[in-house]
């Protein structure tokens, strides 16, 4: 048997909600705050095998639009951990030719953090590699109903015709436009549900939950979901695997 016949099929694009983390630090007697920065280490883990792999693109959840109504102390730890990663990690994602892009409500962050996302991800346009999405201050809903408005007005002012609109209309005003749907979906925490995470672009995504917190997530659990992913028939609503047209 040939080597490309013994390859498992790889999707191009992973989405993970990366759940667990408080949960990990009360079982450890600690503040929420230090489950959060331990996961920092399986979000490195999942960029590198992403990237060695040569899987397209990553998108994480990092901080949802229901996330602001957490305590403040929490809401703030977060915010402070998230600069001081940025900060941290910038340089090497560069340097390794990763694409970032945040996705999600930015007016919703002080002015200066959005100059300071913008920047980063302006270091980073050119680069050729993994494109990776960090989800923050983002909802699914909030998502498709920006989409509907970015529409409507296109109507009101006459580019377009309510009767004209396309599912690919729509998609392209969705937060991630240009990137292909997830061809996977990865929970942690034990949790079996998509909250409100790309509800749009989830349609046809293979979904695998699994128990292990997020701090916890090593290579073999990235690996199980691989193997998850590998083993599905994707039909895509027809009776052959293949997808639909322009997929």
């Amino acid at each position: 048997m040939s080597s490309s016949a013994r390859q498992a099929p790889l999707p191009r694009h992973i989405a993970i909600i990366m759940d667990g983390n408080g949960r990990w630090a009360q079982q450890r007697g600690e503040l929420r705050h230090a489950g959060h920065k331990a996961g920092v280490r399986p979000v490195r883990m999942c960029i590198k095998e992403c990237a060695r792999r040569g899987i397209d693109h990553l998108t994480l959840f990092a901080f949802s639009s229901e996330n602001w109504g957490r305590p403040d102390e929490e809401v703030s730890s977060l915010m402070s951990l998230f600069v001081e990663a940025l900060d941290s990690e910038l340089d090497e994602l560069h340097a390794n030719g990763v694409r970032l892009r945040f996705i999600g409500n930015r007016n919703a962050f002080p002015v200066r953090l959005q100059a300071r996302l913008a920047a980063a991800e302006a270091r980073t346009a050119d680069n050729t590699g993994l494109g990776l999405h960090v989800a923050v201050s983002y909802g699914g809903r909030w998502d498709l109903t920006e989409a509907a408005r970015q529409l409507a007005a296109r109507c009101v002012s006459g580019g377009l015709r309510p009767a004209d609109i396309t599912e690919a209309d729509l998609a392209a005003q969705l937060q991630l436009a240009g990137a292909p749907d997830p061809d996977l979906f990865i929970r942690t925490g034990g949790e079996r549900r998509i909250s409100n995470f790309l509800l749009w672009n989830l349609a046809y995504t293979e979904l695998h939950f699994c128990d292990t917190l997020w701090p916890d997530f090593d290579v073999e659990d990235f690996e199980v979901a691989l193997a998850y992913f590998a083993g599905r028939e994707r039909r895509f609503g027809l009776t052959a695997a293949r997808p639909p047209s322009g997929a």
